[in-house]
């Protein structure tokens, strides 16, 4: 499978740029980076740390779009919308591992998957999406009576907060619970306030050092307290995931996908 990496020279790119090379099947025949960037032209393989791979970074994905297969995505949510269009033209596979979006942000997406097979999804390992699904079935499971908090923890350089896998695994209790996240979703709290109004998903967010990302579900009620965490320890099960992904949506019709539906657990 022919694959494009966008952001290549950042390291989830470069993490891409390995997994890809380590991947039976798959081959980076293109790797972006933003235009005026001083990595252009530089070989991506040789930035991944796998060895020259005779693919210089560019800044043109339009070419790169029409000679591949797929495109390999953790960028910003306004790149990817771009990405999204020109995957639609090129009727590729498009996988998303960006997170930060704006509520409603990403809803151009379902229009550009009536040509290309989309997948997005706020966390791309097998462990986290296992804990979604563990997730979910708890909160179906646990009355009202059990508070939920999602606590994440992540690096000091991550600008958007809840990470996007908080938010997932957010929105996997929601969906266990039969509400909507919006409408009771607690992301701050701050000073003298009301007492914790039942049925709220509370987030709490922590960043320092090198973490790679850490996050847990806690379920607290009277007299005892359910934990579900997940600690990830090496940035490539993430790109390694992507890559799954990609190989897995090549065989399928256009549509919007989730990891999930890679992992077969959405039933």
């Amino acid at each position: 499978m022919r694959l494009v990496v966008v952001g290549a020279g950042g390291r989830m790119g470069r993490a891409l740029t390995r997994a890809v090379t380590e991947a039976s099947g798959a081959g980076v025949v293109a790797a972006i980076e933003r235009e005026g960037s001083e990595l252009l032209g530089q070989d991506a393989g040789e930035l991944a740390g796998v060895g020259t791979l005779g693919v210089p970074l560019t800044d043109d994905p339009l070419t790169a779009f029409a000679g591949a297969d797929g495109v390999l995505d953790f960028t910003a949510p306004a790149a990817s919308l771009w990405f999204a269009e020109l995957a639609a033209q090129a009727r590729i596979v498009h996988v998303i591992g960006t997170t930060g979006w704006a509520d409603g942000e990403d809803e151009p997406l379902l229009a550009a998957a009536r040509h290309a097979r989309i997948i997005k999804s706020g966390n791309m390992s097998l462990g986290v999406n296992l804990l979604a699904n563990l997730v979910r079935r708890a909160a179906a499971a646990l009355d009202a009576d059990f508070d939920i908090e999602v606590l994440e923890m992540h690096h000091k350089h991550k600008v958007d907060a809840p990470s996007g896998t908080a938010l997932l695994l957010g929105e996997a209790a929601a969906a266990g619970r039969g509400v909507d996240l919006a409408e009771h979703s607690v992301r701050a709290r701050d000073g003298i306030s009301d007492p914790r109004r039942g049925g709220d998903i509370g987030f709490a967010t922590l960043r320092g050092g090198s973490v790679i990302g850490e996050h847990s579900v806690i379920f607290a009620g009277e007299g005892e307290r359910i934990e579900l965490t997940h600690r990830a320890e090496d940035r490539q099960l993430f790109a390694r995931g992507a890559v799954k992904a990609a190989l897995w949506g090549f065989d399928q019709k256009p549509g919007f996908y989730s990891m999930a539906d890679v992992l077969g657990l959405t039933s």
